[in-house]
């Protein structure tokens, strides 16, 4: 019965089995279906000849380290076909002892998962692409938020170069040189509002530390102008200024993501006493921010979507859609955190909690 049970495993799984130096003995139906090699092609050959090139050393030498300190060792592992494509298993390895407690052999036994990992790269694919839409969706925004600044400063200057013309004609020698320092701290003014953004997209992806309050800081320096022309109050509370490790703009991009959602929001349900709390604490070992607004809150009916990419309940000329899906991702693959979000009396609270 031992036999048939032995005979069954081999003729439905990829099996193969190896002597102490990785020399095949042994390949089963299966191995021999998967890779493309008969039997007479893989039996006395190294077990590296199914090998994938891409595969880095160091794995192998994992693999080797655990089997020949007499452990099981498991992973899922790229191959190559002798047709040159790849295929991927779910592999176990194990070392065969004999009654003296040596290895005499190595047996292995795998299932075929291509098709899922394929799937799975795909997926990873698709969000990278959705992740970079929703970059320039948001740089879009930035440049949207540029303009806004500039506006009043360029009508300023404007007028100032108007004044001064006018004090230059009439020997004003005193007023001029103050509409020149004027004029000189409003441009200055407008380099800071480029150096800014300039900061804030360059394609850094070197993690540091840094605090939450300035990350704070940074996404509402973007947004003042806005702020101040939709009359917007911003309270923040913060019980301790904690330090994260991670890259602080991307922080930044989830803060003006909720900012701009709430701003819409006052807007759409004609909200005229407009407040945002953001709140700082520190519970066990995470950061949590919390940010509620009194815009209004969100419809039940579409409340598990909001996080879906394309999903959006604005007019296409002024949303996208994807800003709280790029936020729950930065969130959750930037700083391994989750957000969450809640319907309150009068507005909705978004929810971050990052590990310290």
């Amino acid at each position: 019965m031992l036999k048939q049970y032995v005979e069954a495993i081999e003729k439905n799984n990829i099996v193969s089995k190896t002597d102490t130096k990785g020399i095949i003995t042994f390949v089963s139906d299966e191995f021999c279906r998967i890779s493309g090699y008969t039997k007479e092609e893989l039996i006395g050959k190294n077990h590296n000849i199914v090998r994938d090139p891409s595969v880095p050393s160091a794995a192998f030498k994992r693999l080797w380290d655990t089997i020949k300190s007499k452990q099981t060792y498991k992973a899922t592992v790229k191959n190559r076909a002798k047709d040159g494509s790849s295929f991927y298993v779910n592999t176990t390895v194990t070392p065969i002892l004999d009654k003296n407690d040596n290895i005499v052999e190595y047996i292995a036994i795998r299932y075929d998962v291509t098709s899922e990992f394929m799937l799975k790269e795909k997926l990873q694919e698709k969000q990278k692409m959705i992740f970079w839409q929703s970059r320039l969706a948001s740089l879009g925004q930035m440049l949207a938020n540029i303009a806004h600044q500039w506006r009043q400063p360029l009508t300023e200057l404007t007028l100032l170069n108007f004044t001064m013309k006018k004090a230059s004609l009439e020997n004003d020698h005193k007023k001029v040189l103050q509409i020149y320092n004027d004029s000189k701290n409003i441009i200055q003014n407008m380099s800071n509002t480029i150096d800014d953004f300039t900061n804030f997209f360059k394609p850094t992806k070197e993690k540091k530390y840094f605090s939450i309050t300035q990350s704070i800081d940074d996404a509402l320096a973007i947004l003042k102008r806005i702020l101040k022309k939709e009359k917007i109050d911003i309270e923040i509370q913060c019980y301790e200024d904690i330090v994260l490790l991670g890259i602080s703009n991307e922080l930044s991009q989830i803060f003006i993501n909720l900012i701009q959602n709430s701003k819409d929001a006052f807007i759409s349900n004609k909200i005229l006493n407009r407040k945002i709390k953001i709140t700082v604490l520190k519970k066990r070992d995470c950061a949590v921010v919390k940010i509620v607004d009194n815009a209004g809150g969100i419809d039940d009916k579409i409340f598990d979507k909001i996080f879906e990419p394309y999903f959006t309940t604005k007019h296409s000329s002024s949303g996208t859609g994807l800003g709280l899906f790029m936020s729950k991702m930065i969130c959750e693959q930037g700083f391994n955190g989750n957000i969450d979000i809640k319907n309150k009396k009068d507005g909705v609270l978004f929810i971050l909690k990052i590990p310290i």
